[in-house]
């Protein structure tokens, strides 16, 4: 006989907690991320201001920083590992505009060879991602090659500054990353269940989010494409490849920051 609260409480209604528990955790890990966006949003509703917008959000992003570190949501060693990704992404940033890959068209103060010194916060933002996620999942590497993990993941930024005078050999390496993370698994704990996910796919998925995050991102005023100086379109869908190699870099920082602990032979 059919029984309600069997179903209540069944497996499916096991999994489906999980999920929302797995959906609500990852929500917590990107907080940083959310109340930076949410106030790039905000920033494009408020009226004159005796500041430009894109050093207001300077000091908002220095706030935030503060915030996180001083409720402890983010320990000293995540902020110095975020303060890396925050250097590493202007650094992005000032060959990419230069090269007019992308554009801040506002003017500030806090402003070098048109990049802001907010744009860096939005690799941070990435930064604490991982960071929080790290702690709030109990992650853990097995089978992590860190050494080879990172030669690629340098190699693939290289490339993303290379490709504009040599040829581009993302593809390649995104094959290279892959077998460098083969048979590495990303463990991690959701309502008390030990689960793991292949580290490639976890940067397949994350670099997917990241390219959402961008659209919303480029939506709100945070940059602009060249073909979204007349009005927002779309971010091609090439730039979730680009996301999902990029990743790599931040996550080898943060294994790197993490005990020897957290990622082991097997």
């Amino acid at each position: 006989m059919f029984s309600f609260s069997a179903y209540f409480t069944g497996p499916l209604t096991s999994s489906v907690r999980q999920l929302l528990v797995f959906a609500w955790t990852q929500t917590r890990a990107c907080a940083f991320a959310i109340a930076l966006l949410s106030g790039v949003a905000v920033s494009t509703l408020l009226p004159g201001l005796p500041i430009a917008r894109y050093d207001l959000l300077v000091v908002y992003g220095v706030l935030l920083t503060m915030l996180f570190w001083l409720r402890g949501w983010e320990t000293g060693r995540d902020i110095a590992v975020i303060s890396v990704c925050h250097v590493i992404g202007l650094a992005f940033e000032l060959v990419k505009v230069s090269l007019g890959s992308w554009s801040y068209p506002e003017p500030a103060v806090l402003k070098f060879a048109g990049v802001p010194l907010y744009g860096g916060f939005l690799y941070a933002a990435v930064g604490s991602y991982i960071c929080r996620a790290w702690h709030l999942f109990d992650l853990e590497l097995t089978r992590y090659r860190p050494r080879t993990t990172a030669a690629v993941a340098a190699a693939i930024y290289l490339n993303f500054f290379s490709h504009h005078w040599l040829p581009d050999v993302r593809w390649p390496l995104a094959g290279l990353l892959v077998a460098a993370t083969a048979g590495t698994s990303a463990r991690f704990t959701v309502r008390g269940v030990r689960r793991h996910m292949p580290l490639a796919l976890s940067f397949v998925l994350i670099g997917f989010f990241l390219w959402v995050a961008e659209n919303l991102a480029t939506y709100v005023g945070a940059w602009r494409y060249p073909y979204q100086l007349h009005g927002w379109q779309p971010v091609s869908v090439e730039k979730f490849g680009a996301w999902s190699l990029l990743i790599s870099i931040t996550v080898v920082l943060v294994a790197a920051s993490r005990p020897s602990a957290a990622h082991r032979r097997g």
